[in-house]
C-alpha cells in the first residue's frame, strides 16, 4: 500500500497539480494586489474619493465611520465594497485564464492541422503516409500497380 501511495504521490499528474495550485495562489495574490493597490484607488478618486474597501451597510443600531470600527464593535455589516473588490479580482483572473486557455487551444489546433492524415495498408493494416506507394512495414504496393 505504501508503494502504491508513493507511485500515486510522485506521478507527474499529481506533482503538476500541486505546482499549478501553488502558482495559482501566487497569481491570486498578485491580482488582488493589482485590484486593491493599483486599480481601485484611482477608480475611487474618479468617483469622488470613495474607498471601496470601506463601503458597507451597517445593520446594527449604532453608527460607525469605518468598517474596521464596526468589526471591532462586532456590529453586523454588509460589506459591498469588499464584494466589489473581490468581483473585480474574479473578473481579472477569469479573463487571464480565458486568454491562457485560448492560446492552448490555438496551439492544439495548429498541431492537429500539421498532422497529415495517413492511409492504411490493405495488407498489414499499418498507417502509411498518404504519398507513399509502398508500405514501409510489409513492402506491399499501396493503391498502385507494381512498376
Amino acid at each position: 500500500m505504501l508503494k502504491e501511495f508513493r507511485e500515486f504521490a510522485f506521478k507527474g499528474n499529481l506533482v503538476d497539480l500541486a505546482v499549478g495550485v501553488i502558482i495559482g495562489a501566487a497569481f491570486s495574490k498578485v491580482v488582488s494586489s493589482l485590484v486593491n493597490d493599483i486599480l481601485m484607488p484611482p477608480l475611487g478618486l474618479l468617483l469622488g474619493k470613495v474607498d471601496f474597501s470601506n463601503l458597507f451597510i451597517n445593520l446594527g443600531d449604532r453608527d460607525y465611520q469605518t468598517l474596521s470600527q464596526a468589526k471591532a464593535a462586532g456590529a453586523p455589516t454588509i460589506n459591498y465594497g469588499l464584494f466589489i473588490n473581490h468581483l473585480i479580482d474574479f473578473l481579472i483572473v477569469a479573463f487571464a485564464m480565458f486568454l491562457i486557455i485560448r492560446q492552448i487551444n490555438r496551439i492544439r489546433r495548429t498541431e492537429e492541422e500539421e498532422k497529415v492524415p495517413g492511409k492504411t495498408c490493405e495488407f498489414c493494416f499499418s498507417e502509411v503516409h498518404p504519398d507513399a506507394s509502398r508500405c514501409p512495414h510489409c513492402t506491399s504496393y499501396i493503391g498502385l500497380a507494381p512498376r
